[in-house]
């Protein structure tokens, strides 16, 4: 892997980089997708010195223009990014299915690419998208954020360094404090694809690797219209891998008190575990018993500072010429628990993880 620019400093707040005489250059990014995330993202990108976000594109052209006026870039096709030569990078941030189109049109035309998550509503869609992604040698990462987390980040740096033995039991609890509207919900590839995604991703990035064998049960009972669209907005579900360590995870789509995100580790010689992001840090203990606030609503205020270091991440990455934290295969791996689970819950029974589902090879 070789980035087409080099970063002179990322972390100091030096705006260059290196071209290939040394010289130093600008990083010049794109973003594709001024939505909701398109902002988020568009957030991350001007927070850093380290790059430079000089076009976005988005089929609503006057969000765009939008967006693009607010942070000083310019509003474009999707065609004349991918055209330019002197852009070195795009975001990914459109809906789900132009993420693999956009995946092989941007690698093809020698671009680096951080695609948002999932790689694609269909797993042999993505598997397409990762054959020819590769065959072009241009990095991809997806942005699987939750990985940014610091404290899920801590949480994996413990686990690595081995301070709690051999991880035996995961479990990995994401509630969101309220559905989405079913309009989304019938567009979203369901809640294995759409939600569960992210905690598939941990479970393998913690455990090294995808499972075997995937089981899941869901049910429509937070709301009615869900059911009837065809989706569960309440499910679990239990990854096991050939060693015999086991994953379990619990996704709902409403938990009023708030945006819950727990991780849970045991391991042979102990336990690991990261616990909510609170909206205040003040505990109140009385004769009547203790109470502290409830965790911060909406995941925006959870993980604003995780897509940040995403970002971050990513430059870095391309800079150094080192794998993305996050790569393409790590994306079809997770979608393929996503599927796996689509099935398992459709039919009651387990699904197993083929090496055929990760492309021919180990994520």
């Amino acid at each position: 892997m070789h980035a087409r620019a080099k970063t002179c400093d990322v972390t100091s707040g030096d705006s260059s980089a290196s071209d290939s005489r040394g010289e130093c250059r600008m990083l010049k990014v794109a973003l594709l997708g001024a939505g909701r995330i398109g902002q988020v993202h568009a957030k991350s990108m001007t927070a850093t010195k380290a790059s430079k976000v000089v076009a976005i594109a988005d089929v609503n052209h006057a969000a765009a223009e939008a967006l693009a006026a607010q942070i000083g870039a310019e509003a474009r096709s999707v065609d004349d990014i991918i055209a330019d030569p002197s852009i070195d990078a795009v975001l990914v941030a459109t809906s789900t299915d132009t993420h693999s189109d956009l995946i092989e049109r941007a690698t093809a035309a020698g671009k680096a690419v951080l695609c948002e998550k999932p790689v694609d509503l269909s797993l042999e869609r993505a598997l397409q998208a990762l054959d020819r992604a590769e065959a072009t040698g241009k990095p991809v990462m997806i942005g699987f954020n939750r990985r940014f987390d610091p404290n899920f980040a801590a949480l994996k740096a413990a686990f690595a360094a081995g301070e709690i033995g051999k991880g035996e039991l995961l479990s990995i609890t994401s509630f969101d404090p309220a559905p989405p509207p079913v309009s989304y919900i019938k567009v979203s590839g369901g809640l294995f694809r759409d939600m569960m995604i992210h905690d598939f991703d941990i479970a393998c990035w913690l455990f090294g690797g995808a499972p075997r064998r995937v089981t899941a049960v869901g049910s429509s009972i937070v709301d009615p219209e869900i059911g009837a669209a065809g989706d569960v907005d309440t499910a679990a579900v239990t990854m096991t891998w050939d060693d015999g360590r086991i994953a379990v995870i619990k996704n709902s789509r409403r938990a009023g008190y708030g945006y819950d995100q727990r991780i849970e580790l045991l391991g042979s010689d102990g336990l690991l575990s990261a616990r909510n992001v609170l909206e205040n840090t003040v505990e109140k203990i009385t004769t009547a018993g203790a109470a502290s606030a409830k965790p911060v609503y909406f995941f925006l205020e959870r993980y604003m500072r995780a897509y940040e270091i995403e970002w971050n991440a990513f430059v870095e990455a391309l800079d150094n010429g080192t794998e993305m934290p996050a790569t393409l295969r790590d994306g079809v791996a997770a979608l393929a628990c996503a599927e796996a689970a689509t099935r398992s819950q459709a039919t009651g029974q387990p699904v197993e993880i083929t090496p055929e589902m990760l492309g021919g090879g180990n994520a």
